[in-house]
């Protein structure tokens, strides 16, 4: 299977660019997990990590009954948003700001994923190869569940909600920046004035 030119040989192709992907999320939720500072943030992303390094056993277990040879082809997808999530980690941004940057690159890789593995999944059944199509389908589940873990640790846990709130106290710590600017205002036309 995977002759060049054809669906079996580009499936062959998106499928060495999943076990990148997948290899470069290892590292990448690492570096999330450690950056994360809600616990159960951190918990959500070592619980993924886990995951990940069981979709890269799947992987290699797809490529086993497609009788060829496991191999990595550079996902450049995953590759961009890794370089994304790396800019973040080292923004100096307060806690509650930083874990919902964190859920956001997060998510980006997920809906990636998602796109990836249904793609994946729709050309093993055409291409009739149904073991392979129940182990991607697995990782697809797990991708969706990976986000809706996230989805609700922004949105329920009150991820946002805590960035929201510190960039309120921020506002209201410094609530004499706009009279501030207003004196200045004030004594930059006083002088203006005196000029003429």
């Amino acid at each position: 299977m995977g002759d060049k030119g054809t669906l079996a040989g580009a499936f062959i192709d998106k499928l060495r660019e999943a076990y990148d992907a997948e290899k470069q999320l290892t590292k990448g939720l690492k570096r999330l997990g450690r950056s994360a500072h809600a616990p159960a943030l951190r918990t959500a992303f070592e619980a993924h990590l886990e995951e990940t390094r069981g979709h890269h056993t799947r992987l290699e277990e797809a490529f086993g009954l497609l009788d060829t040879k496991v191999r990595n082809r550079h996902c450049d997808g995953i590759a961009g948003i890794m370089e994304e999530a790396k800019a973040i980690t080292k923004r100096d941004l307060d806690a509650a700001t930083m874990d919902a940057c964190l859920i956001a690159v997060a998510q980006s890789a997920e809906h990636y994923e998602i796109a990836a593995y249904g793609t994946l999944v729709a050309w093993a059944r055409r291409l009739g190869q149904e073991d392979v199509t129940d182990l991607l389908i697995k990782i697809l589940e797990e991708e969706k569940e990976a986000d809706e873990t996230l989805s609700m640790l922004a949105e329920d846990e009150g991820v946002n909600q805590a960035a929201i709130e510190t960039a309120d106290e921020d506002e209201r710590v410094d609530d004499t920046a706009p009279a501030r600017k207003l004196e200045v205002k004030r004594s930059r036309k006083g002088i203006k004035a005196k000029r003429r």
